[in-house]
């Protein structure tokens, strides 16, 4: 019971701690914290969980956390008296730590230019904090009298609401790392730990002079049951939500950097490695030749089984120390970082000898053929030709595909592979073995749908998909791309004309233009006459162009723009801020739109440096009254961001679209105007 005033005639009771139980209440608040950041971490990427999904997580976890907190911290003290605790208040105690928790990750997942509005949420936990601990003194009850001394309780709650601010800003303002989200939580810890034990501290217990005090062992019954009964509570519940955690990372990672078929690391991860050179270090490809015979004389599903087959004899003869990898469907790749081969070249032999013999596939035979490639680099610029090598191995002329282990040499496969792709460039074309994919954009805050860039692929028949960085560099080296962006022009006029008839609203379509192309008279010649062929218009189209168009001479670059802004073209400056070329050109240079590069939106918001630059380019971009175009948005937290920083962001990633093919651009678009129907007007039409 609450008293004031007259205290005579009492007697004033010592509390006690237990060191293990107060250690435990932060610890269990330590771990809920950092657990609800990390599922809050999730609401900012696509995983096979909702985004709401891990929101409810995290303030759930929170929540439970700053409860447990506090009713564990109860049994930390002990007065020679009897406690019980109330068990509805015990069971309301809880929801105000719950309903701050939501509110405070809800505000939190939303942007603003204000400064103080960053300041919202750790202020409400902060509050939430206060009146759970508010409601758990009000659920104990117990004979003796206790009284409270407001300065010392209003320093606790000053300090609960200062260190949840604090935890909220190290969260949100510093590049996010594991050990800044775990600095973040023991902060938070240290907010609801000093409301509850400064709060406890400012109550005094006394009970009638009269009152005979008994042991302590009388405090309450069952209290430690109690206690492990809500610490393994807590336990479960934390251990279940970064459960979750762990499997949706665990599945994202594996669909993204994993075959399907052979369970084998993909094209993606071996990008990846090839890219950390170290050396020396061997590559070895093996090539199975023409696997289409197989689906063909058989069916698919056999095709995919004699794969399988195939990856478990590689897995098996693998040497020490070599990764492994599918890097097409007919593929494989070994890479191994060592000074000698003598492991790999047994290994490639052994798996030559097994691939001679008929593969039983369900009692049926398969005889394949194949040959096996190895290229060394002893360097950082043999590391960056590793795969080329093996490459030009694979396609030279002699390769017969019987089974051979054969070694890159400079004298014989130097530069084969780049001059076939040179000279396949125009059966590619004429074969259909190039095409087009379609990357949305959308503006980041009406969810309108404002264009799409056409993205050049290539299926070879040889080498299978080849991706655009190989192919496209070689190409422009060999002074092919001119002939590619005219394929290019023909092919985005072709498909906006048959959008029309479908009666399909599109927007402009952009295309990326070579920069050794942009001042030549032909690629105006072309784009005129092509939009007539196909009856479209000019502003349909939108040409990017690279600063690197402009390095060699600006006024003819100058003077090529202002005729395709002229005749009703849009112009963008694509991968702004990766050149060279000095910014006293951009307010002459008559472009209608900066597009940013991925490169500096990878960090933000968490990298204060990357957000001040792409800040300052926004404020460059907007005062010359260009549209701005961001690359490479892959997360909430970006695309908040950017919505906060620019008037109209426009989005182009992995966050609301990968390139698709036309087909696939369509049901995207269906589907996207179906989940925001707020801006269904504003989305393309279908008649």
């Amino acid at each position: 019971m609450f008293r004031n005033g007259d205290l005579s005639n009492v007697i004033g009771l010592d509390v006690e701690y237990s060191i293990p139980i107060v250690i435990l209440s932060f610890f269990l608040i330590c771990i809920a914290s950092y657990t609800a950041l990390e599922m809050n971490n999730r609401t900012e990427y696509h995983t096979i969980f909702p985004q709401n999904v891990w929101f409810v997580l995290g303030a759930i976890a929170l929540g439970f956390g700053i409860w447990s907190m506090h009713f564990v911290g109860m049994f930390a003290f002990t007065l020679p008296i009897a406690i019980r605790f109330d068990r509805f208040l015990t069971v309301i105690s809880i929801v105000p730590a719950l309903l701050a928790s939501f509110l405070s990750f809800y505000i939190a997942n939303r942007t603003t230019r204000s400064s103080w509005y960053k300041h919202i949420p750790g202020v409400i936990t902060g509050i939430g904090t206060v009146i759970t601990f508010y409601v758990v003194i009000l659920a104990m009850k117990t004979e003796a009298y206790y009284t409270v001394n407001l300065g010392v309780l209003s320093l606790a709650i000053i300090a609960t609401i200062i260190f949840s601010i604090v935890s909220n800003r190290i969260y949100r303002n510093v590049k996010r790392t594991r050990l800044t989200q775990l600095l973040a939580s023991i902060v938070l810890s240290i907010a609801v730990g000093s409301m509850h034990y400064i709060g406890v501290g400012s109550i005094g217990f006394y009970i009638p002079d009269y009152y005979s005090p008994t042991s302590r062992t009388f405090q309450m019954v069952n209290m430690d049951l109690l206690v492990v009964n809500i610490t393994i509570g807590m336990i479960i519940l934390l251990g279940i939500l970064i459960l979750s955690t762990v499997i949706d990372k665990y599945i994202e990672y594996k669909a993204v950097n994993f075959d399907i078929l052979t369970n084998l690391p993909n094209r993606r991860l071996f990008e990846l490695k090839l890219k950390k050179p170290e050396f020396p270090q061997y590559l070895a490809i093996w090539h199975i030749h023409d696997l289409d015979h197989v689906n063909r004389e058989h069916d698919y599903q056999f095709g995919d089984e004699v794969i399988q087959h195939i990856a478990s004899i590689l897995k098996t003869l693998v040497p020490p120390k070599t990764e492994i990898y599918r890097i097409e469907g007919h593929r494989f790749g070994f890479l191994v970082k060592s000074s000698v081969d003598v492991h790999l070249q047994q290994s490639m032999d052994s798996i030559s000898d097994v691939l001679r013999q008929p593969l039983v596939v369900h009692g049926k035979e398969v005889l394949l053929q194949a040959v096996c490639a190895i290229s060394k680099a002893n360097n950082y610029e043999e590391v960056e030709n590793i795969y080329t090598n093996a490459l030009a191995v694979l396609n030279h002329r002699s390769i017969l595909y019987n089974h051979d282990v054969i070694h890159y040499d400079s004298s014989i496969h130097t530069y084969t592979f780049e001059r076939e792709i040179a000279e396949d460039i125009t059966r590619a074309m004429q074969e259909e073995e190039l095409f087009l994919l379609y990357q949305p954009k959308v503006n980041g805050k009406t969810n309108e749908i404002t264009g799409f860039e056409a993205l050049l692929r290539w299926n070879h028949r040889t080498h299978g998909f080849i991706s655009p960085g190989v192919f496209i560099p070689i190409l422009e080296e060999y002074n092919g791309m001119v002939e590619v962006t005219d394929w290019i022009v023909d092919a985005v006029c072709k498909q906006i004309s048959e959008w029309q008839k479908e009666g399909m609203f599109l927007p402009k379509v952009a295309i990326n233009i070579p920069g050794q192309y942009v001042t030549s008279s032909r690629l105006f010649t072309v784009l005129q006459n092509t939009i007539s062929n196909y009856k479209t218009k000019p502003q349909q189209i939108e040409l990017e162009i690279t600063e690197t168009s402009f390095m060699k001479n600006m006024e003819e670059a100058m003077k090529a723009v202002r005729k395709f802004r002229q005749a009703g073209f849009s112009v963008a400056l694509d991968d702004f801020g990766t050149g060279v070329s000095s910014l006293s050109y951009l307010k002459q240079i008559p472009i209608s739109t900066l597009k940013i590069d991925k490169s500096f939106i990878d960090e933000v918001p968490h990298s204060e440096k990357d957000s001040s630059i792409i800040q300052a380019i926004i404020g460059l971009g907007e005062s010359l009254e260009l549209a701005i175009i961001f690359e490479g948005v892959e997360t909430k937290g970006q695309l908040e961001f950017l919505k906060t920083a620019c008037r109209t962001p426009v989005i182009q990633g992995y966050y609301f679209a990968k390139p698709m093919k036309p087909n696939e651009l369509i049901k995207w678009i269906q589907l996207f105007r179906s989940s925001n129907s707020e801006v269904e007007n504003k989305s393309p039409q279908f008649t």
